[in-house]
């Protein structure tokens, strides 16, 4: 069982950057390539990004690449996403996940999710 907590959202000004921050508990995080994503209001939830379990592999959604970057310490269970040149369109909940397997089938954690705000 593993638990993912975000953290890190908040409100920004257009251009800014935020560093949201996902703790998770367990000793087999570093077995579990970790991702975000992101739901705005009356929208679907979709992907940002994610990472393998070294750190060595990252992918991103075109409409963040460039702008956000995952980085994963394993030594301390936690995934980051910073995010830079935020726009007004960035403003959903983010939401960290987990998957065992690599071409990411299946969610098998998601966190609780942590409001972005981005005002114009």
């Amino acid at each position: 069982q593993v638990q993912l907590v975000e953290s890190g959202g908040g409100l920004v000004q257009a251009g800014g950057s935020l560093r949201l921050s996902c703790a998770a508990s367990g000793r087999t995080f570093s077995s579990y390539a970790m991702g975000w994503f992101r739901q705005a209001p009356g929208k679907e939830r979709e992907f940002v990004g994610n990472i393998n379990w070294s750190g060595g592999i990252t992918s991103y959604a075109d409409s963040v690449k460039g702008r956000f970057t995952i980085s994963r310490d394993n030594a301390k269970n936690t995934v980051y996403l910073q995010m830079t040149s935020l726009k007004p369109e960035d403003t959903a909940v983010y939401y960290c996940a987990a998957s065992m397997t690599a071409a990411w089938t299946q969610v098998d954690y998601w966190g609780q999710g942590t409001q972005v705000t981005v005002s114009p």
